[in-house]
């Protein structure tokens, strides 16, 4: 799905909202984020299929979806430079994508992540982020 358009004005984060590690990850990147940088939308959120009609609720359990301001969409792994470019001081973290393989490499690491999260998360006693 990466690289589709969807009209958008705003950068959108889809994640997984039921998964423990990807809403602290969520809340981390906002509070870590140029201010008003992102919208983070979960994937289970009823608005998803209305905003983002092309954004699959089943491809967005599967990885983290970014809405670029010009619709364009990224998901998994190449979703990471781009929000990293919007962090204030892991901006310059960025460019190592640019690396031989290491995008390669993200890949493989980010599938495995996706699938393993909710076991990380409970390895690591990752509990979900109180509301406020």
């Amino acid at each position: 799905m990466s690289g589709k358009e969807i009209s958008g004005k705003r950068t959108v984060l889809i994640y997984d909202g039921a998964c423990p590690v990807c809403s602290q990850t969520s809340k981390w990147i906002a509070k870590k984020a140029e201010e008003n940088s992102f919208e983070m939308l979960p994937c289970q959120s009823d608005v998803l299929n209305v905003r983002f009609p092309s954004v699959a609720r089943g491809d967005c359990m599967k990885a983290v979806h970014l809405v670029l301001p010009d619709g364009v969409v990224l998901s998994g792994s190449e979703a990471l430079p781009m929000i990293l470019k919007k962090m204030g001081g892991y901006r310059s973290l960025a460019v190592l994508f640019k690396l031989p393989g290491v995008m390669f490499l993200s890949r493989i690491f980010y599938g495995w992540f996706s699938n393993a999260r909710y076991w990380v998360a409970g390895f690591f006693h990752v509990s979900q982020p109180k509301s406020r």
